[in-house]
């Protein structure tokens, strides 16, 4: 059966050691997944593998209030994002967590039935619009801002590495897509996603992270938050000068919308093989090709060297989201 992997081959988890098997003895404990592939996929540049797992176990797994709203949250921003496998993939942690109603509802893509829910997904689908007025006043309590942004914020980069560098397919053949299979695999994973998780356990993993911003202040997502982004941005020196400038400038007037194909935004492949990749993982990474990938891989770049330039697009539209953040009136909320 076919890999979930496209452009790279990963080195196998059971040959990791130091901080890369402590990832994976964290993930197995607390996600339920010893390998998810969604991590899996950076480990050929390791130092994003811990920032990444990090930022997704504190906000999402250990973060504050409840699991299905944080669900909600994430499954809207990967509906925004076009990332198939990030929406299966919560479908199937709603059904773990026995939300069956909702989980159905999002993998249809439809609205649930509860106001409330619905007001969470479509606040995580707002998320994808640089400063959206609908981001305040949030559907959440001022106590558990930072886990829901930090949710928020994750998707958008997970949903980006996933997109490029992963195929549609949550389990083989595409199995997710039955109703059946997501409610049996939602149940294989009931007992982590129900139980308790302490916040903080992976801080330990990361090299001196900062506080993090100001929306996290105090929480276990800050320094998550900061770690990933050192991590991610350092992908920009794989660009030259006029080729990041370009990235910067045109991420920084991205309004969120999903660019056309062969529309302005995106250089050519032949002319800007390294900015165009960067760009397609900030805007559309769902659109990346072969073509492109090979337009820019040539020696000496590796699969190290691929991932890493993904992560700084990828993170570049995470920085575009979270520097609009309306941060005020978010740290108004009751």
């Amino acid at each position: 059966m076919p890999g979930p992997y496209r452009y790279t081959q990963p080195p196998s988890p059971q040959s990791a050691t130091g901080t890369a098997a402590a990832v994976w003895e964290q993930t197995a404990t607390d996600f339920g997944i010893t390998h998810p592939p969604t991590l899996v996929v950076l480990s050929s540049a390791p130092e994003l593998l811990a920032p990444a797992w990090a930022l997704l176990r504190e906000a999402l797994i250990a973060g504050s209030g409840s699991r299905t709203d944080r669900e909600l949250v994430a499954a809207g921003t990967s509906l925004a994002n076009r990332c198939p496998f990030c929406v299966d993939a919560h479908a199937v942690l709603l059904h773990a967590n026995g939300d069956h109603a909702l989980g159905e509802a999002v993998a249809r893509a439809a609205a649930p039935g509860d106001e409330r829910a619905s007001r969470l997904l479509e606040w995580g689908r707002a998320t994808r619009v640089p400063g959206s007025p609908d981001l305040a006043p949030p559907p959440f309590a001022r106590a558990d801002l930072a886990s829901h942004v930090g949710t928020a914020l994750t998707f958008h980069f997970i949903n980006r590495i996933v997109s490029a560098l992963c195929t549609e397919n949550l389990l083989p053949a595409g199995a997710q897509r039955l109703q059946a299979v997501r409610s049996l695999a939602g149940r294989s994973l009931s007992r982590v996603v129900r139980a308790p998780h302490r916040p903080g356990a992976s801080l330990d993993l990361l090299d001196s992270p900062g506080p993090g911003p100001a929306w996290a202040a105090g929480s276990s997502v800050g320094p998550a938050y900061d770690a990933l982004r050192t991590a991610a941005t350092k992908g920009a020196g794989l660009l030259g000068d006029d080729d990041l400038a370009l990235v910067q400038e045109t991420v920084a007037k991205w309004d969120g919308s999903h660019p056309a194909p062969g529309g302005p935004e995106l250089p050519g492949r032949a002319e800007r093989p390294g900015a165009r990749l960067a760009l397609l993982a900030a805007l559309a990474p769902y659109r990346i090709t072969g073509e492109d990938v090979a337009a820019w891989r040539v020696a000496p770049y590796t699969d190290h060297c691929l991932v890493h330039l993904i992560a700084y697009g990828a993170f570049a539209a995470v920085d575009r989201i979270e520097s609009a953040l309306p941060v005020p009136e978010l740290l108004e909320t009751p």
